[in-house]
């Protein structure tokens, strides 16, 4: 298992006119925590592109418990569970303070430069191995 916390502040420009963030805002913090996931476990996403593959969003689930509120301090917890072979099914919890705000999870496959899928680089799948003991 791999899990990795991140940290956000509330920016007014994502809040809505009813002063609470708006719903679409939450999909860029799960980018911050998954980007930051990668980098902590040793290969960014940038190290990936650079490689020639992509992770898209193949599905995505949102449960929004509490509205988070302008100026907010955002604890963002990304979890791996099971070791990733084609798809990579990721779990957010996101928290302000003790209180559980939002939880998310998002399905992701890899695809080569030409948007075909792929299997993972070596690299990447050495790196799971030593995060995951069989």
């Amino acid at each position: 298992m791999i899990e990795s916390k991140s940290t956000i502040r509330v920016r007014y420009a994502e809040t809505d006119m009813m002063g609470v963030v708006y719903h679409g805002s939450y999909l860029p913090w799960l980018e911050v925590a998954r980007t930051d996931m990668f980098r902590n476990a040793g290969l960014s996403y940038f190290e990936l592109e650079q490689k020639g593959y992509q992770l898209p969003v193949l599905s995505l689930d949102v449960k929004y418990h509490r509205p988070a509120v302008y100026d907010d301090e955002i604890e963002i917890a990304v979890i791996l569970k099971e070791r990733p072979l084609l798809r990579i099914h990721l779990e957010y919890e996101l928290r302000r303070g003790d209180e559980l705000i939002v939880t998310a999870s998002t399905q992701h496959a890899f695809i080569d430069k030409a948007g075909n899928p792929s299997r993972p680089p070596a690299e990447f799948t050495d790196l799971m191995s030593q995060h995951f003991v069989p």
